[in-house]
Parts: structure tokens; C-alpha cells; sequence
């Protein structure tokens, strides 16, 4: 009963966040996800997917729509040049374009277990002289997520000098907005937030980590790793 009533608080909550902005012109838009919402179980539940994509996302899509009349500049604008220039915009253009851009990322470095693929030769090597192994670089992102003070991501990112290196982001930021501490091209993420695990994992962030690696989408990242590389 009691998780009964939460789900429903939180469907209300969301489903609130979702109505803002929707009179206005929408610019933005939230993309399917590029598999079945239960496609990613047992590592990540159905609900959970349809909650993270179908409300949160959409909340983030419909509240960033909602600041294109404070901002017109915003209509048009790639996701990662709003990063960019980030500190130009207000809170509600951080938290909104980041949390867009960040989930949009998120879906598409995940497939269905079995279906991802593995690092390239190329990234391989490259894993290997930052982190002296793929098991070390998996130690140091989960820490990165693990120590991640309550929401945020952990990233694994190509620095400027065209490294490798792990960093982690508060909330909805991430490592190519222009405030970043750490500044790079993110080629793997993952979100520590509670909407990411709260219905099968219930706060045990460490095994959310552990399990979250049997979907990595390790096509899309040498993808990624190979495009920042040029």
C-alpha cells in the first residue's frame, strides 16, 4: 500500500512537471527511447523506464521549452552548444537543457544486456594507459558515482588533451557546459540520481553501479571515442 501511494504521489509530481510549458512553442523534444522500455531488465526495470524517460525527461523537455520566451536565442540551439554557453542562461536553462541533454545521452549509452558490444581495440588501448585495466576504470567511475553527494552523474570523459578520465557532476550538469570543473567530451555516463534505480535497487546505490555495467552500450561509446578523437 505504502508503495502504492508513493508511485502515485510521484506519478502526480511528474506528470505536473510535464504540463509546464506545454501551451508554449516547443523547440525541444523528447526522443523515443532506441529500445522497448523493458528491454534493459533485470538490471533496470520497466517502471523505472518509463518513469526516468517518459515523465523526468519530459519534465526537462517541456520546463526548457518554457524559458525559449525568456530566451529566444534558445530556439534552434544544439544541445551542446546551449552547454557551451551555459553561464549565459539562467538556473532554469542549466537544470533543464542539462537534465535534457544528459538523459537524451543516457538512453543511447544503454542497450539490452548481451547486445552492447565491447571496447574497441582502440579504446582498449586507450582504457589501458589511463586506468591500467577496464576492471580499474570500472573501479574508479563506480566510485565516482558512489561518492557523487545526492544527485548527479559520473562520466568518463576525452579531456581536451584527447585522455581519458573519470569526473562526476552535481545534478543536472555535466562535463562540456562552460562551469564544469573537470571540461570534456563525455563518451559514457551514468545517473546516481534516485529516479535511476529507486523501484528495483531502493537506495542501494553500490549495486545499481555493479549491475548497471550488463547494459553498457559499448558500441555507441567507441562511436563516441572515435568522434572525439578527431
Amino acid at each position: 500500500m505504502k508503495r502504492r501511494i508513493f508511485l502515485l504521489a510521484l506519478a502526480l509530481f511528474c506528470a505536473m512537471a510535464v504540463m509546464t510549458g506545454a501551451a508554449l512553442a516547443q523547440p525541444f523534444t523528447l526522443p523515443a527511447l532506441p529500445y522497448a522500455s523493458d528491454a534493459l531488465e533485470p538490471y533496470v526495470d520497466k517502471l523505472t523506464m518509463e518513469i526516468h524517460h517518459g515523465l523526468h525527461h519530459q519534465g526537462y523537455v517541456n520546463n526548457l521549452n518554457a524559458q525559449v520566451k525568456t530566451f529566444p536565442e534558445l530556439e534552434g540551439m544544439a544541445l551542446e552548444g546551449m552547454m557551451a554557453k551555459i553561464s549565459s542562461f539562467n538556473p532554469a536553462v542549466r537544470n533543464n537543457g542539462g537534465g535534457h541533454y544528459n538523459h537524451d545521452f543516457f538512453w543511447k549509452v544503454m542497450a539490452p544486456a548481451g547486445t552492447g558490444g565491447a571496447p574497441s581495440a582502440e579504446l582498449s588501448a586507450a582504457i589501458n594507459q589511463a586506468f591500467g585495466s577496464l576492471d580499474e576504470l570500472k573501479k574508479q567511475f563506480n566510485q565516482a558515482g558512489a561518492t557523487r553527494f545526492g544527485s548527479g552523474w559520473a562520466w568518463l570523459i576525452v579531456t581536451p588533451e584527447k585522455k581519458l578520465a573519470v569526473t562526476s557532476t552535481a545534478n543536472q550538469d555535466n562535463p562540456l557546459m562552460d562551469i564544469a570543473e573537470v571540461k570534456g567530451t563525455p563518451i559514457l555516463a551514468i545517473d546516481v540520481w534516485e529516479h535511476a534505480y529507486y523501484l528495483s535497487y531502493q537506495n542501494r546505490r553500490a549495486a545499481y553501479l555493479n549491475q548497471w555495467w550488463q547494459v553498457v552500450n559499448w558500441n555507441e561509446v567507441n562511436r563516441r571515442f572515435a568522434e572525439a578523437l578527431r
